[in-house]
């Protein structure tokens, strides 16, 4: 027997793909001792899985009016049960120093405003563990001959 697709089924994902998310924030705080406005962003996406950070942030910095995306920083998103709606932290900046300033090193790397540390944790310890047999100048030589091989 054939089965026939149910043309209600083919609109639903189509309309799926064009549904766009609804963002309501709460608990505003004007941070001055950290120059910033910080709040807790709720977003209602229904049919979708989830909203992209970088969508996110897109949206965001153009309901509040910032100068540039990277003054925008997003984390901490929980998806409720079910899904259809997710809760997350913001902060938006006064400048991209300020952000460069208070916010923890990995925030700053995920935003793509500095470099994260290169090579595994596995190599980092290696070299320096072979840097303990040497001292003084030999010390830095013998990590960066290690470095180019």
């Amino acid at each position: 027997r054939r089965e026939k697709k149910s043309p209600f089924f083919a609109c639903t994902l189509a309309s799926c793909r064009k549904k766009t998310c609804t963002i309501r924030t709460r608990k505003f705080m004007t941070n001055r001792l950290l120059q910033r406005k910080q709040m807790i962003i709720d977003v209602l996406h229904p049919g979708r899985a989830n909203v992209p950070k970088a969508e996110l942030r897109e949206k965001l910095q153009k309901m509040y009016k910032c100068q540039d995306i990277s003054q925008v920083s997003i984390f901490g998103f929980r998806t409720a049960f079910g899904g259809g709606k997710s809760t997350g932290f913001e902060l938006i900046y006064d400048s991209v120093n300020s952000l460069k300033k208070f916010e923890p090193k990995y925030r700053i790397v995920r935003v793509g405003l500095a470099e994260g540390k290169s090579g595994s944790r596995k190599q980092r310890k290696e070299r320096k563990n072979r840097a303990k047999k040497f001292r003084g100048t030999k010390k830095s030589k013998a990590a960066n001959a290690e470095k180019k091989k």
